[in-house]
């Protein structure tokens, strides 16, 4: 099945496209709201985009983007891009938070060694068994709730970030939140 962005959140905006590009046209570099797909987007003339602005990207009629130029690699990004990177991935998991909290509550084995929780990175085997032995008398409604509840966790909101982070730059084989990967 393919996962498809919805919304992309921008990165950066380059009004006059990237330097070597064909036509000069205002391109956008940015990141999907849901799968994390990089994606370059070219935008409406005459549109001024901010960072952090959201656009549609969906099947339907959009406003903003004229067409997905393509998908692109990490080491495609812009360097503000890669700058902007952490913070917007920290955005968007702090706005569905729920979503993310339930990977704690939800995840399973990827093999008969190995949970898809340990691939945060700070999990290992004591903390997975922490984990489990918690969401099974209640599952967890909030980052704080998981850290208060398993204190070895020190910070499970910047565990995803960091391994979302590292997805994106295609630092391991498994998939856990970034679907868009080139």
């Amino acid at each position: 099945m393919l996962m498809k962005d919805e919304f992309l959140i921008v990165l950066d905006f380059l009004q006059t496209g990237k330097s070597g590009d064909r036509r000069a046209e205002p391109v956008v570099q940015g990141i999907g709201e849901k799968y994390f797909s990089l994606l370059e987007v070219i935008v409406k003339d005459n549109l001024a985009v901010k960072n952090k602005d959201r656009l549609y990207i969906g099947e339907g009629k959009r406003d903003e983007v004229k067409y997905i130029r393509s998908k692109i690699n990490f080491s495609d990004l812009t360097t503000y891009a890669k700058d902007m990177l952490e913070e917007i991935v920290t955005d968007i998991i702090t706005k569905d938070e729920k979503r993310f909290v339930d990977f704690f509550n939800k995840s399973g084995s990827l093999t008969t060694r190995m949970h898809s929780l340990e691939l945060l990175p700070g999990i290992g085997k004591k903390h997975l068994w922490s984990i489990i032995e918690e969401r099974k008398k209640k599952p967890f409604e909030t980052f704080d709730e998981i850290r208060q509840r398993i204190p070895m966790v020190s910070d499970p909101k910047k565990m995803i970030i960091r391994r979302i982070l590292d997805e994106l730059q295609d630092k391991d084989r498994h998939r856990l939140f970034v679907y868009g990967a080139v």
